[in-house]
């Protein structure tokens, strides 16, 4: 493969600012205040977010999981528990997320530790999920290597003939997790690379405001 040249690749940020008096003094309000803009803004699945863990030997892992709810409590999202991910948080809690809304030159990063929803948030969302995602869930060892597609969609068709008219019950090895923050970064794209960037630190139960350099 010949080396490709990236270096011309890019692009000055012009859209907005942000300044001290623009944020909330609740991260959880402004997140959901750029969240609202970013649904309204035609991007597709902005509730789409990097979400980053850390193997017992150190080595950092990241994947697109999408965001299904978030309160004060913290954000929440749903796999399959015995997954690569699964099986870092249950030995590291400590994970991160990122949002990038690109069409509105944003991100928003969130670290902090995870914890496992009740069960019955978890079958309640469960039970929400078209037929087809909850047969799937039945019919994918999450992260275990499998022989050929053919294989995977025999599992499936298996699984959608067992479960034909009946209650498709929820995994055991599957469910929610939500992590629970304690540092927000909201940034957003400036001219000549000059990006605001707001951080937000959980301090003795209170949020303090800080500014980043670029």
């Amino acid at each position: 493969m010949n080396e490709m040249n990236l270096a011309d690749l890019r692009r000055d940020y012009i859209k907005d600012g942000l300044l001290e008096s623009d944020v909330d003094t609740n991260p959880f309000i402004q997140f959901a205040k750029w969240f609202e803009q970013a649904s309204k803004s035609g991007i597709v699945e902005p509730n789409a977010m990097s979400h980053a863990t850390v193997a017992p030997d150190g080595q950092p892992s990241i994947r697109i999981v999408l965001l299904k709810g978030v309160d004060e409590r913290g954000f929440v999202f749903y796999t399959n528990y015995e997954s690569r991910k699964g099986k870092d948080m249950d030995l590291n809690p400590k994970s991160a997320l990122l949002f990038f809304w690109g069409e509105l030159e944003r991100q928003v990063r969130i670290e902090g530790t995870v914890e496992k929803v009740d069960a019955e948030i978890s079958k309640a969302y469960f039970d929400s999920r078209p037929e087809g995602s909850r047969v799937g869930a039945w019919s994918s060892d999450q992260s275990e290597v499998v022989p050929s597609r053919d294989f995977l969609e025999a599992r499936f068709e298996q699984n959608l003939a067992k479960f034909a008219g009946k209650q498709i019950p929820m995994p055991h090895y599957w469910g929610g997790y939500r992590l629970v923050p304690h540092t927000f970064e909201f940034w957003q794209g400036r001219g000549s690379r000059m990006h605001d960037r707001i951080r937000f630190r959980l301090v003795d139960g209170a949020w303090v405001t800080d500014r980043l350099s670029p």
